[in-house]
């Protein structure tokens, strides 16, 4: 295994027809492997996989391959050395020039550590930016946090990898985030009524000491 620390965002493509592997650098290294040093196929995909995660995302993968659909997950999954590791799958379909879907590809994000060093000073790069736009970025990571089930951390990370990975401000990202929800299907009838429910009877939740 390199000496370097394993990175938190690095790159896969899955192929449907072949049901190919490539990983970058940075997945391999996650994974505890030197880059070309083993073939990713799914098989040895799952084999790393957390044993309660295994099964899901096996189905997952599986379900990509029957129906074309891109592979985006949250789970664990064990390095070469056993060590755990709680990653975020975002990816889209790839598709050929006809419109069918050939593969998908995407990012792992380790989700395990905080931010590290190198990490921080990027943080305080942007602070300015951050501060500045405190209210939209703030909207940002809380629709990440919802949808993927994630802290607040963890979100603010995904919006500053994005930033870097496109070369793009880091508060026009999150503005963007919040005008696409517009285009996101409306919630059902149901999931609206619920949320009506909590609304009007939160203060009764509410912790004494809170109040």
């Amino acid at each position: 295994m390199s000496g370097d620390a394993p990175a938190a965002v690095g790159g896969f493509t899955f192929w449907f027809a072949t049901q190919r592997w490539d990983w970058t650098t940075e997945v391999y290294r996650m994974h505890g492997y030197t880059p070309g040093q083993v073939e990713p196929t799914t098989e040895l995909v799952l084999s790393h996989k957390h044993p309660e995660d295994r099964d899901h995302v096996a189905e997952l993968i599986a379900r990509s391959v029957r129906e074309g659909e891109s592979f985006s997950s949250r789970h664990r999954f064990l390095d070469t050395e056993g060590c755990e590791h709680t990653v975020m799958v975002i990816a889209d379909r790839m598709l050929d020039d006809d419109g069918t879907p050939i593969g998908t590809t995407g990012y792992y994000i380790d989700l395990t550590e905080t931010l590290e060093a190198a990490e921080q000073a990027v943080v305080e790069a942007v602070l300015p930016d951050v501060i500045a736009h405190r209210a939209v970025i703030e909207q940002a990571k809380g629709v990440l946090m919802r949808m993927y089930g994630i802290s607040a951390e963890q979100a603010f990370k995904i919006l500053i990898w994005r930033s870097q990975e496109t070369n793009t401000k880091l508060r026009a990202i999150a503005a963007q985030v919040i005008r696409d929800l517009r285009s996101l299907p409306d919630p059902s009838p149901a999931t609206v009524s619920a949320f009506d429910h909590l609304l009007l009877t939160g203060h009764l939740r509410i912790p004494p000491d809170d109040r």
